[in-house]
């Protein structure tokens, strides 16, 4: 399989798995200038943008690492532009998310980072 139906499953995936801890997911590849938002999900009264990060093995290093400062930057601006492209009021709280899958194992860091 090539690295785009990987991704693909393994959002797919994410998102299941994010359904049953109680998420409602909006939108699934968010793209615009800025970068791709992997999936958009309410947590309750929480707007959650999630970064989904996929490693078969740790030989190439943890999944997280690779949310480094540029893609939480990308995320960011991505955020703010799906924020303003669908009007959503600037008081709505919103979280960063990243699901981390390595081999089968999958698990969920809430707040995983700040809007910079």
């Amino acid at each position: 399989m090539n690295k785009r139906t990987i991704g693909t499953e393994k959002e797919a995936l994410a998102s299941s798995f994010l359904t049953e801890q109680g998420y409602h997911i909006i939108e699934k590849n968010f793209r615009c200038r800025a970068a791709e938002i992997d999936l958009i999900a309410w947590e309750g009264s929480v707007l959650s943008f999630i970064e989904v990060k996929y490693r078969s093995s740790s030989k190439c290093g943890d999944p997280l690492e690779a949310v480094n400062y540029g893609k939480q930057r990308r995320i960011c601006e991505a955020a703010l532009f799906y924020l303003a492209k669908k009007g959503i009021k600037a008081d709505t709280q919103v979280r960063f998310d990243v699901v981390s899958i390595l081999g089968n194992d999958i698990s969920l860091i809430k707040n995983a980072f700040l809007i910079n």
